[in-house]
């Protein structure tokens, strides 16, 4: 069985490795990752599986992604209505399992919904991804009693590996959104000195007193200084915007 097992996860890594080269932005991985994982589980239960995935970031709004527009739908009765397996399991770390909507008696107005959506069983499965995002994978079954100690089993051997890639590509993510924003920190310093320059040239003025000018300008227009920086070097040079020495 720990062949099987490794096996599957070198073949999961394989997959979602290739995700992570292909994929322009954290969406469109997750949509790629959830749709594999959908996959697995309909080839173990021979049920059409659908998944969704929850990710919460620096206590930001839950994204969400899915195999299908339907999983997606199925997830957001969950968030709507505040409660349910999925957000269970997000909250508790654990595994859960609604196995039959029409006998548990946990989630009523959940389990109803759902039903009337055309499914009658959940399984909501943590994804480990580090101190910065939590998230949770959530397999919907049409009928009762699919998800099955095996087909738990495999969803849980799936989504340590899927936490695995998914914590590389946050990196990746965050190492990007650092990059754009020294770029921008940059371009704004660019900016700034430029418009200095120019004070100082036209008023025979210090490098100090040209910023306290801009300050000035920034608090009177309620605008940022790059801003009005910016504004300057137009109205001075005719340019529509500077540019730095900073390259990809």
């Amino acid at each position: 069985m720990k062949s099987v097992d490794t096996d599957r996860q070198y073949e999961d890594f394989q997959q979602l490795h290739q995700l992570i080269v292909e994929s322009e932005d954290i969406r469109a991985f997750l949509d790629g990752m959830t749709t594999h994982a959908a996959a697995t589980l309909s080839r173990t239960t021979g049920a059409d599986i659908a998944c969704a995935v929850t990710l919460r970031r620096y206590k930001r709004t839950l994204t969400v992604a899915g195999s299908s527009e339907t999983a997606v739908i199925l997830d957001r009765i969950e968030q709507d209505l505040g409660h349910g397996p999925c957000l269970e399991a997000f909250r508790t770390f654990t595994t859960v399992l609604l196995d039959d909507t029409r006998n548990d008696p946990r989630w009523p107005l959940y389990s109803r919904s759902l039903e009337a959506a055309g499914y009658k069983s959940v399984l909501g499965i943590p994804v480990d991804v580090g101190e910065t995002a939590s998230a949770c994978l959530n397999f919907f079954a049409p009928a009762a009693g699919q998800f099955t100690a095996e087909a738990i089993r495999e969803a849980t051997v799936f989504t340590g590996t899927a936490g695995q890639a998914l914590r590389l590509i946050l990196r990746i993510n965050t190492a990007e959104l650092l990059a754009d924003d020294l770029k921008a920190a940059m371009e704004s310093r660019t900016a700034i000195d430029l418009a200095c320059g120019m004070i100082m040239t036209q008023n025979r003025c210090t490098q100090e007193q040209a910023y306290k000018f801009l300050l000035r300008a920034s608090n009177n227009r309620n605008m940022k200084v790059h801003v009005v920086a910016n504004e300057i070097i137009r109205r001075l040079s005719g340019t529509k915007q500077t540019a730095t020495h900073f390259e990809d």
